[in-house]
């Protein structure tokens, strides 16, 4: 027998309820701590563990920390990845659901992971960020 629609919509509110409980939890707990002390407890990122580089979320929990506090140039030195591209991400998702045409998954999917993968090459790099020198004369 299949499950009726009034449980299936019980179980979905459910679920939506419970992600938004996590995700409010979630984000007090990085506003009113501060990620930038050495005393925040998180785990530690376990890509940065295995390689010994910054993976391309790494910074992301400061960066969460500076958006929530208003902080927008700190939070693109923290991770400007991040803090432009899922703004980018959303804003064509949503943009492709208004114009009813559906979203390409496997070459969105290709996008983020290429340039993903170049970030993380990026700000590897020795010398990163490349802050320009102002010559004096």
């Amino acid at each position: 027998m299949a499950p009726s629609s009034s449980r299936t919509g019980n179980n979905r509110l459910l679920i939506g309820l419970g992600t938004g409980a996590a995700l409010v939890g979630s984000l007090a707990y990085i506003g009113l701590g501060d990620p930038h002390s050495p005393s925040f407890v998180f785990p530690p990122c376990p890509f940065k563990a295995l390689t010994g580089w910054n993976c391309p979320a790494c910074g992301g929990l400061r960066m969460t920390h500076d958006v929530l506090h208003g902080d927008l140039a700190a939070a693109f030195v923290d991770n400007a990845f991040v803090l432009i591209g899922l703004p980018l991400l959303l804003a064509f998702v949503v943009a492709q659901r208004i114009r009813h045409k559906p979203v390409q998954t496997k070459s969105l999917l290709v996008v983020v992971a290429v340039s993903a993968i170049a970030w993380t090459v990026a700000r590897n790099l020795p010398g990163f960020p490349l802050v320009p020198t102002v010559l004096s004369g």
